[in-house]
């Protein structure tokens, strides 16, 4: 789990895809929030298409490549909870912060992957690394 967390807080911008309610892949740009309760969490507003993606099809894939050309897979099932804890950690991100003002904000959802398995790779021909988390 360390070298995950290291890994997605080092490139904070990832990309999530899900499937879409017409069936296709979509592909957006998204932050990791951190982990907690050895859980890696991430925030969206239900307003948003890919909130409603999730809800009809909870699985995605996360990924996203360093500087040096390594880079993480990471799927799992998005599983909302409304955790007023897990949110006021999200809460503390500038970004999140300017979106949503307070914890509280019912546009406000955080989700943790379930069943989330992670490899991370390189070009360097070693057998890449893999997590079950």
């Amino acid at each position: 789990m360390v070298e995950v967390v290291e890994f997605l807080n080092e490139n904070p911008v990832q990309y999530l895809s899900t499937v879409g309610r017409d069936g296709k892949a979509k592909c957006r740009p998204f932050m990791f929030m951190g982990e907690r309760d050895k859980k890696l969490w991430f925030c969206t507003n239900n307003q948003k298409d890919v909130f409603k993606d999730m809800q009809t099809n909870p699985y995605v894939e996360i990924t996203v490549s360093s500087s040096s050309y390594a880079w993480i897979r990471l799927h799992g099932k998005a599983v909302f909870e409304n955790n007023m804890a897990v949110k006021e950690m999200c809460i503390q991100n500038p970004i999140v912060k300017g979106q949503y003002q307070t914890a509280d904000n019912p546009i406000f959802e955080v989700f943790y992957l379930d069943e989330a398995h992670a490899v991370i790779a390189d070009f360097s021909g070693k057998k890449p690394k893999e997590y079950d988390l």
